[in-house]
């Protein structure tokens, strides 16, 4: 599915679906509010990967930010939009997905980017592990490099640079729970 023929599903301030736009259509300068999902994926030794986003994109290229985010089709659940945007950004098999397992269910955001455009996302933040020997090979359109780390080397560098990073990459990670969650997953053992 391309960004033109996909949608997304607009959201009231409330959190209830009021209709569907173009993906293409809806991040302007007056976005509006819409639905959307952001994970942190863990190897089984629990390194998170982040990703630094495509010098395409229309958004924020070139920054570092949190695995992977997306949007869901009318109709369909996060997790379920994880594992498809899971198989088309970052090159994963369907069955990579071990566990996902929802962290910050009621997060919202909205962040300008330096050229006006805007995000405005009812932005539900999820953890996903993945399963043993699963390589990640990301498209080239929405990933410009990668890195699997471990968990704390990536909250010192967001509390050091936070410009280096999304801004709701750093906004999600003030949130105690969600770097609980990721520390508890980190086991250099496995």
């Amino acid at each position: 599915m391309t960004n033109e023929e996909e949608l997304v599903v607009l959201a009231d301030e409330e959190g209830n679906a009021i209709g569907t736009a173009p993906k293409a259509t809806v991040h302007t300068t007056d976005t509006p509010l819409h639905f959307a999902f952001s994970s942190y994926i863990l190897n089984p030794r629990g390194e998170l990967l982040v990703t630094r986003r495509a010098l395409s994109k229309k958004t924020w290229p070139g920054v570092w930010t949190n695995s992977m985010c997306g949007h869901p089709a009318p109709d369909e659940t996060n997790a379920d939009a994880i594992r498809r945007r899971g198989v088309s950004e970052l090159g994963l098999d369907f069955g990579s997905f071990l566990d996902i397992q929802v962290v910050l269910d009621d997060y919202r955001y909205r962040a300008e980017d330096s050229s006006g455009i805007v995000e405005w996302e009812i932005c539900p933040v999820h953890l996903v592990r993945l399963a043993v020997g699963e390589f990640v090979e990301p498209l080239p359109d929405e990933v410009e490099e990668f890195a699997w780390e471990e968990p704390q080397k990536v909250f010192d560098a967001v509390d050091a640079t936070p410009f280096v990073f999304s801004p709701w990459m750093v906004d999600q990670l003030s949130h105690p729970e969600l770097r609980q969650a990721i520390l508890e997953a980190f086991d250099p053992e496995a």
